[in-house]
């Protein structure tokens, strides 16, 4: 591949890791096109499935502090770049892995943090957020300051939070007043939307 053209594709997989809300990377080999715009379609919109060159996905990850991903950069791979809740994509690719064991799941990165394959799974069986703020919401008894607040946290908080109330909450008794992450910027980022087409996930092949 031409220097330019290396360039450019590892400026494009930067900009996949800095505007994506997770990348989970997989690998991919026996699985046909069909299943493959099937994984691409429950991705949701925005995502995208897109397979890689294990040594430009290196320098593009370095560039973006994401050195530890090395090790997971071997053999045939394929990254999901994730627009949106990280938590439904992870339903998304878990489910599509039941149905489909060609599909093996290597790990990733979610809010900026690299994770083993077994935490993308753990996180697939996580509530979405959308039903962990309205849990919280009803605990916080129509505290609306605090209930904005986790309405701006990112999912990761939220989380800790929902166990913190769990394991603070006396039996038969309201919650106390759990202070809210202060609020922050939303932890999604729209994803490029021109994924590889079908061709192209059929036949590109891992430089390794």
């Amino acid at each position: 591949m031409p220097t330019q053209a290396k360039d450019a594709a590892i400026a494009e997989i930067t900009s996949r890791f800095q505007d994506s809300s997770a990348a989970v990377l997989t690998e991919y080999r026996g699985l046909t096109v069909a299943q493959l715009s099937q994984l691409r379609r429950s991705l949701g919109a925005g995502s995208s499935y897109a397979v890689v060159k294990n040594t430009l996905t290196k320098r593009a990850a370095d560039s973006v502090g994401h050195t530890d991903l090395a090790p997971l950069l071997s053999g045939p791979t394929a990254i999901a770049f994730i627009a949106g809740d990280p938590v439904e994509a992870a339903k998304a690719i878990r489910d599509f892995a039941k149905a489909n064991p060609a599909l093996v799941v290597k790990g990733g990165v979610v809010e900026g943090r690299t994770v083993d394959a077994a935490e993308v799974t753990r996180l697939a069986d996580v509530e979405s957020r959308e039903v962990l703020l309205a849990k919280l919401a009803g605990a916080m008894k129509g505290n609306l300051t605090k209930a904005a607040g986790l309405f701006q946290a990112p999912l990761s908080q939220v989380a800790r939070l929902a166990e913190a109330l769990k394991e603070k909450k006396p039996a038969g008794d309201a919650p106390e007043a759990a202070e809210a992450p202060e609020a922050a910027a939303d932890d999604t980022a729209a994803a490029p939307t021109t994924p590889d087409t079908d061709a192209d996930a059929a036949t590109a092949a891992s430089d390794d």
